[in-house]
C-alpha cells in the first residue's frame, strides 16, 4: 500500500506532469462551475417537471454527455455532443468524399485541415441545435421571457458554451494530462455518482433497499468493472515480419513485431448510435402527443419491453460492424505493411494480407459486438427486467407464469450498473493512467501498476 502511494506521489515529483495534470482539473473545475449557471429566461421549477416526465428519449442520452447540463438548462447545455457529432460525420463523410480521404492520408498536415473542418461544422450545429433549443423551451412554455431576445440570447450563449468547451477540450488535450474531449464527458459522468450513493444510502435507511442486496449488487457491479476492463485491454496480435535490409554499409536483421486489433474495435460508438436510433420515435412523440400510431409504437419501445430489447440488440451489432468498417480499412493496412517490406508469415503480401486482415478483424467484430449488447442489457435487466410476460397472447401469459417477478421487472437498481456510462469512464480512465504511466516511466520513475502495462482507448 504504501509502495503504491509513492508511486501516485511521483506524479507530482515531476514539475512537468504537475503542471499538466493541475491543469486539467483546473479546466474540469471551470467546466463544472459553467455547468450549474442556468441559462437566463427559462423557468427552473417548470424545466424540472418537463425533463422528468421525458425520462427515456434522446435527451436522457445529451444529458448523460453533458453532466445534468441539459436537464438543468445551463450554460453548458449544450455540452461537447456537437463536437462529437462533427467529428462522427467528418469521419463518415472520409470514406464517401475523396478530398477528405487525401487529407486522412497527408498525416499531421492534413490531420489540422480535418480538425479546422470540424471546428466550424461544430459551430453550425451549435447554432442550429441552440435554436432548436430556444424554439423547444418555447413551445413547451419553459420560460420567463419569450420573444426575439430570449431566442438570441439563446442561440449565443449556447454555441458560445460549446466553442469554450471545445476549445477547453483541445487545451487539456494540448497542455494538459489525457484525451480532453473525452475527460469532459467522463466528468459529466462521474459528477452523478454522490449523489446515486446518497440516494442508495436514504432507500437501505427507508428499508426499500435490504443490505444483502445491495452487497450481491456491488459484487456485480465490480464483476463487470473488471470485465470491461480486460475485454477494453485485450488485443489479437497479428505478427508482422520486417525482412533483413542494407542501408549503405550496415545490414539491419530482420525484426519480428506485431499488428495489435482490438477485441471491441468499434469503442462505445456503436451504443450510442443504436440508443439514437431506438429512442429516436420516443423523442418524436414529444412533438406530436395526439399521434395515436406513434403512441403504440412508443409503447412497444418502452424500456425493457422485448420489442426495445430486440431493436437495441440487434442495432449495437449493426453499428459495430458498420462503425468498424468506416474507421479500420484492410486494404490499407496491408498495403501499408507491403509499402515497408514486411509481411504475415505464412500470407502473401497484398490481396491476400488484406483477406485475413479483414477475416480476423470480422471475427473480432462478432466478439465485439456481442460484449457490447452484454454490457448494454445488463443495466435494463437490474432496473426494468424482460418484460416477456408483455408479449400478446399465450406466450405472453406463460412467461408471466414461469418467470420469477425480478426477472419480470426488474430489481429497482438506483444506479446504473454498466452501460454506455461506465463504458465510457473505464475507457477514459484506462487512458488517461497510460498517459501517466508514460509520462513516469520516460523519467526513470516506476509506472503506477507494479506488473503489466496499462493500455487506454482514445473515444473521440
Amino acid at each position: 500500500m504504501l509502495q503504491q502511494l509513492s508511486q501516485f506521489q511521483n506524479i507530482f515529483r515531476i514539475p512537468d506532469l504537475r503542471k499538466r495534470v493541475l491543469l486539467t482539473l483546473m479546466f474540469l473545475a471551470v467546466y463544472r462551475i459553467g455547468a450549474v449557471i442556468p441559462l437566463p429566461g427559462v423557468d427552473p421549477i417548470k424545466l424540472a417537471d418537463f425533463f422528468q416526465q421525458q425520462q427515456g428519449t434522446i435527451f436522457g442520452i445529451i444529458d448523460l454527455f453533458t453532466g445534468g447540463a441539459f436537464s438543468n438548462m445551463t450554460l453548458f447545455a449544450l455540452g461537447i455532443m456537437p463536437y462529437i457529432t462533427a467529428s462522427i460525420v467528418l469521419q463518415l463523410l472520409t470514406v464517401i468524399v475523396p478530398r477528405l480521404e487525401q487529407l486522412m492520408k497527408e498525416g499531421e498536415l492534413g490531420q489540422k485541415k480535418i480538425t479546422e473542418y470540424t471546428r466550424y461544422l461544430t459551430v453550425v450545429l451549435s447554432l442550429i441545435q441552440s435554436f432548436g433549443i430556444a424554439l423547444t423551451v418555447e413551445n413547451f412554455n419553459l420560460t420567463i421571457t419569450r420573444g426575439l431576445g430570449f431566442r438570441l440570447l439563446t442561440i449565443i450563449t449556447l454555441t458560445a458554451g460549446t466553442i469554450f468547451l471545445m476549445w477547453v477540450g483541445e487545451q487539456i488535450t494540448e497542455k494538459g494530462i489525457g484525451n480532453g474531449i473525452s475527460l469532459l464527458i467522463f466528468a459529466g459522468i462521474v459528477v452523478d455518482l454522490p449523489r446515486a450513493i446518497i440516494k442508495t444510502v436514504n432507500l437501505i435507511q427507508q428499508d426499500q433497499l435490504k443490505p444483502l442486496t445491495l452487497i450481491f449488487l456491488l459484487g456485480i457491479m465490480i464483476g463487470i468493472v473488471a470485465f470491461i476492463i480486460w475485454f477494453e485491454q485485450a488485443q489479437r496480435r497479428i505478427p508482422v515480419q520486417y525482412p533483413k535490409r542494407v542501408a549503405g554499409r550496415r545490414v539491419y536483421s530482420s525484426v519480428s513485431t506485431h499488428l495489435p486489433l482490438k477485441l471491441n474495435p468499434g469503442g462505445v460508438m456503436p451504443i450510442i448510435f443504436a440508443v439514437a436510433v431506438v429512442m429516436f420515435p420516443q423523442t418524436l412523440a414529444m412533438f406530436a402527443p395526439n399521434a395515436t400510431i406513434l403512441k403504440s409504437i412508443v409503447n412497444m419501445l418502452g424500456f425493457g419491453e422485448p420489442l426495445y430489447t430486440l431493436l437495441y440488440a440487434a442495432g449495437i451489432i449493426f453499428f459495430q460492424y458498420f462503425y468498424t468498417a468506416i474507421i479500420f480499412n484492410p486494404v490499407n493496412v496491408a498495403d501499408d505493411i507491403k509499402k515497408y517490406g514486411a509481411f504475415i508469415p505464412g500470407i502473401r503480401p497484398g490481396k491476400r494480407t488484406a483477406e485475413f486482415i479483414d477475416t480476423v478483424l470480422t471475427r473480432l467484430t462478432f466478439v465485439g459486438a456481442i460484449y457490447l449488447v452484454l454490457i448494454a442489457i445488463l443495466p435494463e435487466l437490474l432496473m426494468a427486467g424482460i418484460r416477456l410476460h408483455h408479449l400478446p397472447g399465450t406466450i405472453g401469459a406463460f412467461f408471466d407464469q414461469v418467470l420469477p417477478e425480478g426477472i419480470k421487472n426488474g430489481l429497482g437498481v438506483p444506479f446504473y450498473f454498466g452501460g454506455t456510462s461506465l463504458l465510457i469512464a473505464i475507457g477514459v480512465a484506462l487512458d488517461t493512467l497510460q498517459q501517466i504511466e508514460a509520462h513516469l516511466t520516460m523519467r526513470h520513475y516506476d509506472g503506477l501498476l507494479r506488473k503489466g502495462k496499462v493500455r487506454g482507448r482514445r473515444y473521440f
